[in-house]
């Protein structure tokens, strides 16, 4: 979702993880999830959709929305990220915003159907007295009527059971790319300090919100490598928003190749089959695909999207779009805040 930034924590290099397929009892071998993506098109999405009936209703898709509560002034050089300090792409830093403007904005969200409301702030790793800050803001989603889910970066035990305790139900923090591909994309965050956050949150009884980016320049083996780091997570998580990358002229990833539409679906559907239970998101780049991309998408599995005017520091389809579009295939928003 967000970039995860703040100047708390010392910036540590990146070292390379061990393999996914190195766990003794992983439940998805790379190569097993690679033999996925090989598979006819036809076939895998009938695959993904049969799983994907077994366990929701096919028709329905949830809707959540976005905000950038903290924007820009991040000290990591992640090369997606137009909110690092590292390029100019013209984002301003700016302060956290206050409870009344969160508070409206979650009651607009509300209004125009979302049931959950995902805040981000552009933090490496939060401090104590800014945990303490979004825990109020989280009481406040929460009071409206709806899922809170926040994605603020590195979080310690403590600021972990801090954010469950005012109610946090979900929490953000994506794994962004296969370990070995890791390194080419940021240098000043190790792999392992994401699944230490991911741990963090687990042990303090929040949901995970846990998916990564394509189309940063990654082989088809690197997302098969990237499923496989998420599906072997116990449990693997709950929420997994797919991402194609936003090209932002400024960044490094800025003129990348442009990810193949099929290979995108490919990897929609290879994520609902190695995660069944998971709501697989359509998020970043959403806004780059047209109506029948979109649709393929949710025939491939994909049962939530962000639903708003913006999608952090991108842009994102508006409401009535969306509305039209689920209208026209005969889908229906998620309303209940269970399943």
């Amino acid at each position: 979702m967000t970039q995860d930034l703040t100047t708390e924590q010392p910036i540590r290099l990146h070292r390379a993880p061990a393999a996914p397929d190195a766990a003794p009892n992983a439940r998805w071998k790379v190569a097993d999830i690679e033999a996925l993506f090989a598979l006819p098109l036809t076939e895998l999405v009938f695959r993904a959709q049969t799983v994907h009936r077994e366990h929701f209703d096919p028709a329905e898709v949830e809707l959540a929305t976005l905000l950038s509560i903290k924007t820009g002034g991040c000290p990591e050089d992640c090369g997606y990220c137009p909110q690092s300090v590292h390029y100019d792409t013209g984002v301003e830093a700016g302060k956290l915003m206050d409870s009344d403007a969160v508070r409206q904005a979650a009651e607009a969200a509300k209004a125009a159907g979302a049931t959950r409301f995902c805040m981000g702030a552009a933090w490496r790793a939060p401090k104590d007295r800014d945990i303490e800050k979004v825990a109020e803001l989280v009481r406040e989603v929460k009071s409206i009527g709806l899922e809170a889910c926040c994605t603020l970066g590195m979080l310690s035990e403590q600021q972990a059971l801090t954010l469950k305790d005012a109610g946090l139900d979900y929490y953000n923090h994506n794994l962004d790319t296969a370990p070995e591909a890791y390194g080419r994309i940021i240098t000043t965050r190790d792999y392992q300090d994401r699944l230490d956050t991911l741990d963090h949150v687990r042990k303090a009884g929040m949901s995970v919100c846990c998916g990564g980016i394509v189309g940063m320049g990654e082989s088809r083996a690197e997302r098969a490598a990237l499923i496989a780091q998420l599906a072997n997570l116990d449990p693997y998580p709950e929420s997994v928003p797919i991402n194609e990358l936003v090209q932002v002229e400024g960044t490094p990833l800025a003129g990348t190749e442009k990810i193949d539409p099929f290979e995108f679906v490919r990897t929609i559907a290879v994520a609902r089959i190695t995660m069944p239970t998971a709501r697989v998101r359509l998020s970043a780049g959403r806004q780059q695909m047209d109506e029948a991309m979109q649709a393929l998408c949710f025939v491939a599995g994909a049962n939530s999207i962000f639903y708003g005017e913006k999608l952090l520091t991108t842009g994102n389809p508006d409401v009535e779009r969306d509305r039209a579009l689920l209208t026209r295939l005969g889908m229906k928003a998620r309303h209940s805040l269970q399943g």
